[in-house]
């Protein structure tokens, strides 16, 4: 048990890292984090984190593949925990 909460802790801090890291890119027009990134870190249990991070900086939140795909993919690991 200690293991998997060490593995949630470090993947939704990762997630949430990688959506300020992205839009700190984006505002200097550097290469970008792909979407398939962002979505696959969620998909692995960094789906809290990862909309913490979204929100926080108001990253993705004008794209419907993130406003319903994070929360769908959290709604999605509640139910099979």
């Amino acid at each position: 048990m200690e293991l998997l909460t060490l593995y949630l802790i470090i993947i939704n801090v990762a997630g949430f890292l990688i959506m300020l890291v992205d839009k700190y890119k984006a505002k200097k027009n550097l290469w970008r984090i792909p979407e398939a990134t962002l979505m696959t870190v969620a998909a692995i249990g960094g789906s809290v984190g990862s909309l913490l991070g979204m929100y926080t900086v108001r990253h993705k939140t004008r794209h419907l593949k993130f406003v319903i795909g994070i929360p769908a993919i959290l709604v999605a690991q509640i139910f099979a925990a």
